[in-house]
């Protein structure tokens, strides 16, 4: 069997790739091409990973800046309370009018969990960061305001619903401020320090962070202000349905 082989159009004379040169000029064009069609897919794709990885760094910064001056509010009491105590302790005459004060000191700290569990929950957000130590330092940061909640925060509380400590002199004088105050300092200084290490990895700044803040202001405010156009037009309505039961009632309907 002969089989002929033809050469094919686009490298016959004529045909604009009949040189070798013309053809290697055809293979260079088209892999160019390609990498610049795959290669600007990839810029897309990579500086697209980048926005989310910053937008979810920045949201878990803000729940960590939040919680840090909720905490140091906690703290604060502490101090004000053992200042009270001395007072108490050096005039017990003061005891009846300060142990409101002091009842007013139990220390609280305001949070929610959704950034703590988008963060941590979500294999894809953690893949998208991609710092393995940010990530721990974040956990850690985590775990030291659980601490901070239930062993301080939750703990006083307790110990002043069922002990009743402020009904006495004595039972106010025993309470143990010094020591929370002690543990509050510590566990503090550690969120702060993760806190630090979290910014500084990431390259995120405290303006950065005061920008997202008054971003979410902002759509706080935008949404609040929707809201007093819904409770207009609620009252509106009711108004309305007012005036309709009245003019029922004077029909006898």
């Amino acid at each position: 069997m002969n089989i002929k082989l033809h050469t094919p159009k686009s490298l016959k004379k004529g045909s604009g790739m009949g040189t070798p040169k013309q053809f290697l000029l055809s293979i260079l064009a088209t892999t160019v091409s390609i990498a610049l069609t795959f290669g600007t897919a990839a810029v897309i794709d990579h500086n697209k990973k980048q926005r989310e990885k910053h937008e979810i760094v920045m949201m878990v910064m803000y729940d960590m800046y939040n919680t840090l001056q909720s905490v140091e509010k906690a703290d604060s009491m502490f101090h004000r309370s053992i200042n009270l105590q001395l007072q108490i302790a050096e005039d017990t005459s003061k005891f009846d009018k300060l142990k409101y004060l002091m009842m007013n000191q139990v220390p609280l700290i305001e949070y929610t969990e959704t950034a703590e569990r988008i963060f941590s929950t979500n294999i894809e957000t953690i893949n998208t960061v991609g710092n393995v130590l940010f990530i721990e330092n974040v956990a850690d940061f985590y775990n030291s305001r659980k601490l901070y909640k239930e062993e301080i925060c939750d703990s006083i509380f307790k110990i002043i619903s069922n002990d009743k400590p402020f009904n006495s002199i004595s039972g106010l004088l025993d309470f143990d401020y010094s020591s929370n105050a002690i543990f509050s300092h510590f566990i503090i200084k550690n969120m702060k320090q993760c806190f630090a290490e979290c910014k500084q990895m990431m390259n995120v700044t405290d303006e950065e962070i005061e920008s997202y803040q008054q971003k979410r202001d902002d759509l706080r405010k935008q949404v609040s202000g929707e809201n007093t156009l819904s409770d207009s037009i609620q009252n509106e309505m009711l108004q309305i349905q007012e005036k309709l039961e009245n003019a029922k009632k004077k029909l006898k309907l």
